[in-house]
């Protein structure tokens, strides 16, 4: 990619969009451009078409998802299905009609069958059922790699699907019934903690930040003490999801910036398979550390960080999901990538950001200085990070 090629970030304030922003900056790319949901509904076709009829990017990275953990994949399993169908048509369908040079589509290792041999190759896709709890936003993913993989063998396009394993990092999601597991599960271990040594202060100003069922700092103790109990938070100890057993890889969020902007750089759709081939299938890109952790040994690793002195107990009536979930990255590292963040320091730095943006969310930038702005102010970035975005985020 050309340093000053227009580059277009799809969901560039989430989680991996953002995070793949700062890596291009990084890199000396100096056209960058995205839209927030609220300047531009990916869910609206006409309004994807005007946005690519208007700014004509050479190149797209389609990080936006509609995305939750066990919880939210369970019980709004239409919105899953539906609105990633619709992100990926109109986003890559519009890709098409433009004529972008390349594509990056980003998916999930959840595509992959409940039972399949694990660690789990590419060629695992549709081989046996999926896991039934995130079926539908499975489905759209697979969906969403086989348009990519299409279009390149009927259209000769340079579309790459790359799936990543389960992501954590700065800017995620902790929504204690949205949020994926590691992230819900530092909030909800930290809120123990500030419960277990009596600091009202802090849990009053979370609260503000990420209310939680209308429930925030102002309200009564009582109300916070009942709604944080909903969700197995006391100040004696967590309750957890499952039996604690079930086995996940995880990968820092700004790793996987680096492994797509590598892939953006110096991949193309005919590296991604065999020379020879004559069916052309499972193209995409497995993207993670082949290392698992069990989902206890992870909360033992958020307590052992946060300092908590309570009880973490598991609720086996709740559903584990899959049981193991492993990447096998031989296609990535063969393709010259590789991790650096193993979970140990990246629990370490997630905490530490957790800590620091909870800080920095009473400032907002002006310069290099920061001003107190009210506890209901929002940014997608840290102050000190927000400070050094050159481009204009459109």
């Amino acid at each position: 990619m050309e340093k000053s090629a227009k580059i277009y970030i799809a969901g560039h304030h989430g989680l991996v969009g953002s995070a793949i922003w700062r890596n291009l900056q990084e890199k000396g790319y100096t056209n960058l451009t995205g839209r927030s949901h609220k300047e531009l509904d990916l869910l609206d076709g006409v309004a994807v078409k005007d946005f690519f009829d208007q700014e004509r990017p050479e190149y797209v990275i389609l990080a936006a998802a509609h995305v939750g953990g066990i919880m939210a994949n369970s019980t709004y399993r239409a919105d899953f299905i539906y609105k990633n169908l619709q992100i990926q048509q109109n986003v890559i369908g519009e890709s098409f009609r433009h004529g972008v040079k390349k594509l990056l589509f980003l998916g999930s290792t959840c595509i992959y069958p409940r039972d399949a041999q694990q660690p789990m190759k590419e060629d695992a896709l549709l081989t046996s059922p999926l896991e039934y709890t995130n079926e539908p936003y499975a489905i759209a993913k697979i969906a969403g790699l086989k348009m990519c993989e299409s279009f390149n063998l009927q259209y000769g396009t340079n579309y790459i699907a790359v799936m990543p394993t389960n992501l954590y990092g700065p800017n995620d999601n902790f929504d204690l019934e949205r949020s994926h597991v590691l992230p819900a599960m530092i909030r909800k271990i930290h809120l123990a903690k500030c419960l277990n040594e009596g600091d009202w202060e802090n849990i009053r100003y979370d609260l503000d930040m990420r209310p939680v069922e209308g429930i925030n700092g102002e309200s009564r103790t009582e109300e916070i003490l009942a709604v944080l109990k909903n969700y197995g938070i006391s100040k004696d100890g967590v309750e957890l999801w499952g039996t604690g057993t079930p086995l996940r890889e995880f990968l820092w969020s700004e790793e996987m910036a680096d492994a797509s902007v590598f892939i953006m750089e110096h991949v193309d759709f005919k590296d991604t398979y065999r020379p020879g081939t004559k069916e052309i299938r499972n193209c995409h890109i497995n993207i993670g550390t082949g290392k698992e952790i069990s989902i206890a040994g992870l909360a033992h690793l958020i307590v052992k960080e946060t300092g908590y002195k309570g009880s973490i107990t598991f609720n086996p009536e709740k559903p584990d999901g899959t049981m193991r979930k492993l990447t096998d990255v031989t296609k990535l590292h063969e393709l010259g990538w590789h991790h650096k963040i193993d979970i140990e320091e990246g629990v370490h730095k997630m905490y530490q950001w957790y800590l620091e943006y909870k800080r920095n969310k009473k400032h907002t930038c002006y310069g290099n200085s920061y001003r107190y702005h009210g506890r209901r102010h929002r940014k997608p970035l840290l102050a000190h990070e927000y400070a050094g975005m050159s481009q204009t985020v459109h």
